[in-house]
């Protein structure tokens, strides 16, 4: 079936499955290395997404009171 001598493949079978092994090793750890980061990423842009919109409610909410004091002041004055 193999050319190559007995002697060569018994030493190059365990070789080559142990390269496999770790390829395939280091692979998972990457993937789980990724994955990790990206729900750390997902879960601090959804935080800031909720800062920004905090912070656009209070600027509508300041603007609407800075308008209503505008206008009380004005009919004050009249």
């Amino acid at each position: 079936m193999y050319k190559s001598p007995v002697s060569k493949l018994l030493a190059f079978f365990p070789r080559s499955r142990d390269r496999w092994k770790a390829k395939c090793q280091q692979a998972k750890r990457d993937h789980k290395q990724l994955a990790n980061q990206v729900r750390a990423v997902e879960k601090s842009r959804d935080h800031w997404k909720q800062v920004a919109k905090d912070a656009r409610q209070l600027s509508a909410r300041c603007q609407r009171e800075l308008e209503e004091l505008k206008n009380h002041a004005a009919s004050e004055c009249v």
